[in-house]
């Protein structure tokens, strides 16, 4: 009985073993590079001139007063020799406080960058996901990669993803 069994388990293996290697070559597996994503389109790009025309006048404002506190300390160094103490004591204070507030401002502005910047990219991502879940369903994909060592050309789908993303308004 065990030997009857053994001999109908070993023609099942034998028989699945072809189907299973022609299943498996069958696979049809895709690629998408985030990062050129995030590069290239036209939607990255938008999110990196909105950023810029959201944040220039703080970083103008930033560069200015780093300008005049560069011109107050320049004119505490040639003055400093002629003040009384009193003087020199309190336009010391004052830089160091304008300091602290540059500085201050300058992390603010730094915050608040990343943390736009971390939004527009978080939209990028879920729009991309959406093509790329579009993509693997309507072409039938057994499996669609983000991160990988290496790619053949073969299976990228990068460019197919960016001009979605770029047809989308």
């Amino acid at each position: 009985m065990k030997s009857t069994l053994m001999k109908s388990l070993c023609a099942l293996v034998l028989v699945a073993a072809p189907v299973m290697t022609l299943q498996a070559q069958e696979l049809k597996i895709g690629y998408v590079n985030l990062e050129r994503v995030t590069r290239e389109s036209n939607f990255a790009k938008a999110a990196q001139t909105k950023l810029e025309t959201e944040f220039s006048r703080r970083e103008k404002d930033i560069k200015d007063a780093e300008q005049k506190l560069r011109q107050a300390a320049e004119k505490f160094d040639k003055d400093s020799t002629l003040l009384a103490e009193a003087d020199r004591s309190r336009r010391q204070r004052d830089l160091a406080e304008q300091e602290r507030d540059l500085q201050r401002k300058k992390r603010e502005y730094s915050e608040d960058l990343q943390q736009r910047r971390g939004e527009e990219l978080q939209t990028l991502i879920e729009r991309t996901n959406r093509i790329v879940k579009q993509i693997f369903d309507s072409e039938k994909y057994d499996l669609i990669l983000q991160d990988a060592s290496f790619v053949s050309n073969r299976v990228d789908i990068t460019k197919k993803v960016i001009d979605q993303l770029n047809a989308q308004k």
